[in-house]
């Protein structure tokens, strides 16, 4: 799907084509409109939040909890 901004009236051109056979005026509108509103929804969406280095594993108090025999003993040292 390619788009084409800067036409008369904001509208925007599409490219698409369906491989599906016998696709009704309806429901090829209605895939269009879900597929522009989803594309317009994911451009104007913020960027995720940065990870904050309070979060980060290097800065964890205590060493990973290891699993296996004995670990529980070792633990509290």
């Amino acid at each position: 799907m390619t788009t084409a901004s800067g036409e008369a009236n904001g509208a925007e051109s599409i490219d698409l084509t369906f491989l599906t056979r016998r696709v009704s005026a309806d429901e090829a509108a209605a895939v269009t409109a879900v597929l522009v509103a989803a594309v317009r929804e994911e451009q104007s969406a913020p960027p995720p939040p940065a990870r904050s280095e309070w979060a980060h594993p290097r800065s964890a108090v205590r060493p990973p909890i290891e699993v296996g025999p004995r670990r529980w003993a070792f633990s509290a040292r």
